[in-house]
Order: C-alpha cells, then sequence, then structure tokens
C-alpha cells in the first residue's frame, strides 16, 4: 500500500504554516478577492461589475449558491472544469483522464461510471447535457468563460431542474465584459502540453461581439492519452436599452482524445503511467465533434418585471472506440421563458419568478466490434428519443425588512422511447419498441434573513427527482430494466457574508434519497450496470473561508465533509457509499507584491480513504498534493504565470470507479498527475 503518514504531514504543516503567518491589521477599505463566496454588500472591488452582478442576483436563493469569476483561474492552467471548479465549496471534480472530469455535487451521479448524471452542466443557460439528462463537460472551454454559476442541490430551481446535485452554468464573455478588445494566449508546459487561445471583443454602437478559438494539443502524463482539441465561440448582442437585448451564441467544438484506462492496485503500484491492456489493444478514445446555438433575450415589460427566454439547439457526433465502436449522433432542440418580477404584496417587499423549459432530443446509436479502435461489424442499432418538461416558479416575501420567507416548487414530465432492430447474423439482437414516462412535483420552503451589512442566513427543504436516462434503462429483449426515478429530500442550512478581513460561506444539509440510482462495473471497458438502492443518507458540510490575513495577503480555504452511505440495506447495512472521500480540503496562501507579481502555494488534501466497493473491503487512500502558482503582470496589457503541480512527485489516485466486491484483479484505479510545470502569456489590447 501506498504510505499517506507523510502526505497528511505535508498537508498539516502547509496548513499550519498559513494560519501563523502574520495577523496584520487590515484596513476597513482594503480589496478582497472571493471568487466562490456570495456577498450582497460591499462588492468586491477587485470584481469586475458582471461578476458582482451575478453574486448579487444569486444572492436571492434562500441556499447554497457560489460565483466563480475568471479573474480566480486565468493566472494558472485550467483545462477543464475540475480547474475552474477548485474553489467552490461543495464540489466534487476530479479529473480521470483528458477532459473527463467526474463532478458530483452532494453525491449526484456517485457511481456513474462514465460522464455526467444528476446534476445540470449548461452554457449561457443552454443545456451541456442530453434530452434524457446524461451528458459531459469536455466541450467546456475554460478560456471562453467569463464566470461560472454553481447551484448546489435544489438551489438550481431557477433553471427549472429539480435534480439532487442542482446546476453549473457557465456564462460567455461578452463584446462589453470581455474587459478587452483584442487578446492572446499560449500556454503549455509538461507532457507535450501547448494551448493558444485568440479572442477578438468589439462594441458598436448598441451592438457587441465576442468572438475566440482555442487550439490545444498535448500528450498527457499517462500513455494511450495523446489529445487534439479545438473550440470556438461566438456571442452577438443588440441592446435596445436597458435591460432589453437580443443575443445570439453559438459554440462549437471538435475534441480527440485517447483513453488510457483504469488500473488495477497492481498495475498502479507497479507503474500510475502505464495503459490498460484493453485500451491499449482496442486504441480506446472517444472523439466528437459538436455544435450548439441559442437565441435568447432579456427584455424588461414594466419597471417590475422582465422577460427572459430562449430557443436553441445542439449538435453532436461520437466516435466512441472502447469494447466495441460506439457511433452516435444526436440532436437536442428546446426553449425556455422566464419571468422575473419585483414589488409589494400588502405592503410588503417581495419578488417572485415563473417559467416553462421545453427539451427534446433523439440519438442514432449504432455499436460495431472493435478493431483497434476501427469498426468491424455492426453489432447494434437503435433509435433513443427523449422529451422533457419542466414548469417551475419561486417566490420571496419579506415579512420583515429583514426576514423572507420563500416558496416555490416545479412539476416535471419525462419521456422515453426506444427501439432497437434486429441485424442479420447477429444473435442476441431483435426488434423492441419501448416507451416510458414520468411526472412528479417537486415543492421548496425556505427562509432567507439578511443583515444590514449584506451577511445572511438561511434554511431550506427541498424535493428532488430525477428520471433514469436511457443509457441506465437498458433496454433487454422484454422492455426497459426495472429501474425506477430516484427521488430524494434535503434539507438545509447555512450562513454566507463578509466582516472585516473575513468572508464565510458554510452550509449543512442532509438528504434522504428512496431508490437512489447506483452503478458497479461489470467489466473493464463495459459500461455500468445501474440498480436502485433502498434508502440512502447523503449528509456533509460546505465550507469556503477567506481570510485577509494582511493587505497584500490572503488565505483561500475551501472544506467538504461528505457522509454517503446505505441505510440499514439488506446487502450493505450502512456501510459508505464508494467514490466521494469524507474530508476534502483545499488551501492557498496568496501574496500580492505591489510590484505586480504575485506567489501562491497551495494545497489539495484528500484526508480519508476513498471506498472502491459497496461491501466497505478495499479503499485506495489518501493523498495530499502540493502546487505552487505565480505570476507577473508585467503592464496593464501583458501578464505572465507560472503554475507548478504536485511538487513532490506524488503517487496517487485521484479517483475510482465502484464496484460491488473490489478484489484484487479488479479495475477501479485513476492515477492522478505526477509532477508538471506550466506557463503562460496573456497579452491584451
Amino acid at each position: 500500500m501506498i504510505t499517506i503518514q507523510g502526505a497528511r504531514l505535508r498537508a498539516l504543516l502547509l496548513g499550519a504554516s498559513c494560519l501563523a503567518a502574520p495577523a496584520f491589521a487590515h484596513a476597513a477599505d482594503a480589496p478582497t478577492t472571493v471568487d466562490s463566496v456570495i456577498v450582497t454588500a460591499n462588492p468586491d472591488p477587485e470584481d469586475p461589475a458582471v461578476v458582482a452582478d451575478a453574486r448579487k442576483r444569486l444572492s436571492r436563493t434562500p441556499g447554497a449558491v457560489s460565483v466563480i469569476s475568471a479573474e480566480s483561474f486565468t493566472s494558472r492552467e485550467a483545462l477543464a472544469l475540475d480547474d475552474m471548479l477548485r474553489d467552490a465549496p461543495g464540489v466534487y471534480a476530479q479529473r480521470k483522464w483528458g477532459g473527463d472530469v467526474r463532478i458530483s455535487i452532494r453525491g449526484s451521479g456517485i457511481g456513474n461510471a462514465n460522464h455526467n448524471r444528476g446534476l445540470l452542466l449548461a452554457q449561457d443557460g443552454v443545456p451541456l447535457n442530453e434530452a434524457d439528462g446524461y451528458g459531459d463537460s469536455q466541450i467546456a472551454d475554460p478560456l471562453t468563460t467569463r464566470f461560472v454559476e454553481v447551484y448546489r442541490g435544489g438551489n438550481a430551481l431557477r433553471f427549472g431542474g429539480s435534480l439532487l446535485g442542482g446546476a453549473i452554468n457557465m456564462v460567455t464573455p461578452t463584446g462589453a465584459t470581455a474587459g478587452f478588445e483584442q487578446q492572446v494566449r499560449v500556454d503549455g508546459g509538461s507532457f507535450g502540453l501547448l494551448r493558444e487561445n485568440l479572442a477578438l471583443a468589439r462594441q458598436f454602437g448598441d451592438w457587441d461581439l465576442y468572438v475566440a478559438g482555442t487550439n490545444q494539443t498535448g500528450q498527457g502524463w499517462r500513455s494511450q492519452s495523446q489529445q487534439n482539441l479545438q473550440f470556438g465561440s461566438l456571442n452577438l448582442g443588440r441592446s435596445f436599452g436597458e435591460d432589453r437585448e437580443v443575443r445570439l451564441i453559438v459554440n462549437g467544438s471538435n475534441i480527440n482524445q485517447e483513453i488510457p484506462g483504469v488500473l488495477t492496485w497492481a498495475q498502479f503500484q507497479a507503474n500510475p503511467r502505464q495503459t490498460a491492456p484493453a485500451n491499449y489493444a482496442n486504441d480506446q478514445g472517444r472523439n466528437q465533434r459538436g455544435l450548439r446555438a441559442s437565441l435568447r433575450t432579456t427584455w424588461r415589460l414594466s419597471d417590475s418585471t422582465v422577460f427572459e427566454g430562449a430557443v436553441y439547439g445542439l449538435w453532436k457526433d461520437l466516435d466512441h472506440p472502447i469494447f466495441q465502436v460506439i457511433d452516435q449522433q444526436s440532436r437536442n432542440w428546446g426553449g425556455f421563458g422566464r419571468l422575473d418580477w419585483q414589488g409589494e404584496i400588502a405592503g410588503m417587499k417581495a419578488d417572485a419568478y415563473a417559467g416553462l423549459w421545453l427539451r427534446k432530443g433523439d440519438l442514432d446509436s449504432n455499436f460495431y466490434v472493435n478493431l483497434t479502435g476501427a469498426r468491424g461489424a455492426e453489432r447494434s442499432r437503435t433509435l433513443q428519443n427523449a422529451d422533457a418538461a419542466d414548469l417551475f416558479a419561486e417566490g420571496r416575501l419579506f415579512v420583515t425588512d429583514h426576514l423572507a420567507l420563500v416558496g416555490g416548487g416545479t412539476w416535471g414530465h419525462a419521456g422515453r422511447d426506444y427501439e432497437s432492430f434486429a441485424l442479420p447474423g447477429v444473435g442476441g439482437t431483435f426488434n423492441l419498441k419501448a416507451s416510458k414516462t414520468y411526472e412528479w412535483f417537486a415543492p421548496r420552503i425556505g427562509l432567507l434573513w439578511e443583515a444590514e451589512d449584506g451577511s445572511q442566513l438561511f434554511a431550506n427543504l427541498t424535493k428532488s427527482v430525477e428520471p433514469p436516462n436511457l443509457g441506465a434503462m437498458s433496454p433487454t429483449g422484454t422492455g426497459f430494466a426495472p429501474v425506477q426515478a430516484q427521488e430524494a429530500w434535503t434539507a438545509e442550512a447555512g450562513a454566507r457574508g463578509r466582516r472585516g478581513p473575513f468572508t464565510w460561506d458554510v452550509t449543512v444539509y442532509r438528504a434522504v434519497l428512496d431508490k437512489e440510482m447506483l452503478q458497479f462495473t461489470v467489466a473493464p471497458g463495459i459500461p455500468a450496470s445501474t440498480f436502485n438502492a433502498d434508502r440512502t443518507i447523503h449528509q456533509g458540510l460546505e465550507a469556503a473561508l477567506d481570510w485577509r490575513v494582511a493587505p497584500n495577503w490572503r488565505l483561500r480555504q475551501t472544506w467538504t465533509w461528505s457522509d454517503f452511505r446505505f441505510d440499514g440495506d439488506v446487502q450493505y447495512g450502512d456501510n459508505r457509499l464508494p467514490i466521494v472521500p469524507e474530508h476534502f480540503y483545499r488551501a492557498e496562501l496568496r501574496y500580492d507584491a505591489p510590484a505586480g507579481w504575485f506567489l501562491a502555494p497551495s494545497v489539495e488534501w484528500s484526508a480519508s480513504d476513498i471506498e472502491v466497493d459497496y461491501r466497505n473491503t478495499t479503499t485506495a487512500p489518501s493523498y495530499a498534493i502540493l502546487n505552487l502558482n505565480a505570476g507577473w503582470k508585467v503592464s496593464d496589457g501583458l501578464s505572465l504565470f507560472v503554475d507548478a503541480r504536485n511538487l513532490t512527485d506524488e503517487a496517487y489516485v485521484s479517483n475510482v470507479q465502484a464496484a460491488v466486491l473490489a478484489g484484487a484483479g479488479t479495475a477501479a484505479y485513476w492515477p492522478g498527475d505526477g509532477r508538471s510545470l506550466y506557463a503562460g502569456l496573456t497579452a491584451s489590447f
């Protein structure tokens, strides 16, 4: 086994050194950088107005929400969502390979073997998920993201969703909010990484335009990890006065990535950089092209009412050689409309929103024999369709100047249609048509108290519902597998605000789940099977604390406690659920010199062993990773950065693949990257 005492000692030493920094006197008007904590008063002067406005808007939510500004990740090597969300409390985002990131909030999609479930991923309000809820984050480009909104749990009601994990929405820059007219960025470093980004931002009277392109290539830390990515973004807007605009947003991606595969424990100990044998033999990879477009508007109808809506369409073409070659094309389209109102009811201040979200998607899926990455004989042919609708509303009534009662809910509908075709000479294929629909109502109640200084206390109770996606329903010769919708009641309470040198965001929650959808590995490279558990408990604490130790020193910390377990299960008793460590801590101590340079050591500490199987017989060891980030603002238009990661070259497991019972030969371990060094240059003019 890998020794973890050294890792823990290094983490404790760094944390102690951060906390022992001299507590110099703090000037009341000293600027504070807060990238993930919501405040409603005294906005950070270092934040651009567009980010401060987003914080103010989200602060109306009686629950756990965050805003991550681009300024918090552009001065380091941000390649995917895990880098962007590093400072968001309560978000578990760990990379497996390339751009494939396991993302979970409060245990959402906790056992999902691949990609995303139980969490709405969106860009400019347009979902990256398929219409049935299945999706991936690889098509998100950090360099074309102005800020990220994180709605944890039931706090994503504004999007119409009722998922356990909530929603993550990435907002594209506009010609007015980009902060530059032209920008060129080049970065890269270890393992052959090279990335180039070019962006233009313009304003022409009532029009504004943002257009950007990114090219990225790299070999990867492990063998069989090569990648070649291109992203493009266009944001064209026309203003018709205050709070009135129409905007066209188009995003495209071309992604080609090899997959190194998951390792057994013996393979990891022998050489964590090696490729899983089946992945090498089958030249496994994920190659996809995608295009997304939306036409949206924000339109003030009166002094008290604003309408926001959009229509959108998405197209994706996937070539995915794994145990077989998966060839899929999908088309998704939809629209949403939402009314926001502010006014009075019986002399009391009030606000509310209500909306409707409709979406539909179809997917043509064909599986072929994998001939070293090429297509052989066809093995299956299916058509998969999904539709969904959400009607949602939430309102706040201030019964006093400081206390608001909050109530709302969503009515949801989801449909699943599946058709398979018998193929000549292929046993096990069959003609089948199957359909299933789900309907539900998920209510929400809460309290929000706000002090004069903008600090808040909140509490809420929310129901969440997640119908199974088509992959989880695994159609057989007799129809869909008997997988039911997952339901949960989540209670949460928390506090957020700023006082003197401290800014905080702390939430505790407890979710009681019925029929949680869990998965386990069938065999290496074969998609997992889904089953419904009886009753499970997800509870924990999500905390972020920023401390301006001195005018030029800032200590940023996040800690997530995650206690996910069965509750008296017939097979597993009260065992812990695999994947997410119980304790996860990050800290960064940053010094900003008056001369324009900064130095920021940080630690990522997975402080608990990670359960690998549902029987709790095997764990992956805890770890601590030390990093060092530095940069220099040469002038208003030129900046440099250096980002050194895993300074001690720790051999660690970044995350695991769930199994029913993990034995010596179980492939369940995703190695984290070794020591690496990156550097970048950004020129704006």
